[in-house]
């Protein structure tokens, strides 16, 4: 029995072996069988398990299946897995946070405190000796403070086997970055309902047809291959955190920030509004006070799209800090009219 993932859908097929037929010898006097008939079907599994069975059947890592027929005429599969192969990451050193996009990667280097770390002294990407066709079709752009962008730019537009094998490259150089750094890798789950904050048309494009689930399934299998321990986390909300709160901070760009946040996130921080983030909210509610524009109502006069989302957000935020992490991440937080905010005043 084997269980492997097509089109979107996971499906079992099993080799009814008992139903072959012996129809002679061959000439070493071994008997000779007909081929066993093969049966396929979907398999249903529950929606909070379906990313970890992807990644694990996508890793090739050993599992074992059982199927069982009930009174009823149905079958039921149970999967066990060996957590034994999968080495469960240590965040005592911190983590290599990545934040994937079509055109490349963007990597933080997180320390144990969630602050990022700056690179080690003499750090550097070499270059991928299989690539070179022009000048600029590897580029890696460093930040300080421990942040960088690794940019292959074919890998936008290139055909299927040309970007599965840069998807390849990708992954090689991230993990053997986490192997010298020492520390496990973290990235997004296979669910990428991601809050771009990308208004360009090209690049919503380039995102919408960019299979994000191939890339972090090739990461993880070479995580996997070369024994480097990886931790997947939801991606909801972190482009719009790393907006508000880390972009500036830091002078990265907004990809650089969702990392970090990332990684945070897989460590167990909180993301909290800050008093300096109330006192930026606090600063745009008065410019919009005072912006005048003859065709727009103003404010308390008319719900704009502003308004609209400054009163929503300025509701959440006095309860914000003091749910669960869980409900922090959840749709509706406070994170989602600060991405509606972010939104509406470009």
């Amino acid at each position: 029995m084997k269980v492997f993932y097509r089109d979107g859908e996971f499906r079992l097929a099993v080799t009814i072996s008992h139903l072959s037929e012996r129809v002679g010898v061959d000439t070493l006097g071994r008997p000779k069988m007909t081929k066993a008939p093969r049966v396929e079907g979907k398999l249903m599994i529950p929606e909070k398990y379906r990313d970890l069975v992807r990644i694990w059947l996508a890793v090739g890592l050993p599992y074992t299946v059982e199927l069982i027929r009930t009174p009823e005429g149905r079958y039921l599969v149970h999967l066990t897995f060996d957590l034994g192969g999968a080495p469960e990451p240590d965040f005592a050193e911190g983590c290599l946070a990545l934040d994937t996009n079509p055109d490349g990667v963007a990597l933080c280097n997180v320390g144990a405190s969630g602050q990022p770390e700056s690179w080690p002294e003499g750090f550097s990407i070499p270059y991928p000796g299989n690539l070179g066709k022009y000048e600029g079709e590897f580029q890696v752009i460093t930040y300080p403070n421990g942040f960088l962008y690794i940019r292959i730019p074919d890998l936008a537009y290139a055909s299927g086997f040309r970007r599965a094998y840069l998807i390849g490259v990708l992954a090689k150089v991230v993990v053997d970055l986490a192997l010298f750094l020492g520390k496990p890798i973290v990235l997004e789950n296979l669910d990428f309902g991601k809050d771009r904050l990308d208004t360009n048309r090209e690049f919503n494009r380039m995102a919408a047809n960019f299979p994000f689930a191939k890339m972090v399934e090739a990461i993880c299998r070479r995580a996997a291959k070369e024994g480097v321990s990886f931790r997947l986390v939801p991606a909801r909300h972190t482009s719009t955190i790393g907006y508000w709160k880390y972009m500036k901070r830091y002078a990265v760009p907004v990809h650089c920030a969702a990392a970090l946040v990332t990684g945070r996130r897989a460590m167990g921080f909180r993301e909290r509004v800050t008093k300096e983030l109330r006192q930026l909210v606090a600063r745009i509610k008065q410019h919009l006070a005072q912006k005048v524009i003859p065709d727009m109502p103003r404010e308390g006069e008319g719900m704009t799209r502003r308004v609209g989302a400054m009163r929503r957000l300025e509701r959440k935020m006095a309860v914000h800090n003091g749910p669960t992490l869980g409900q922090q991440e959840a749709f509706y937080s406070v994170w989602h009219d600060f991405r509606e905010l972010a939104l509406a005043l470009r």
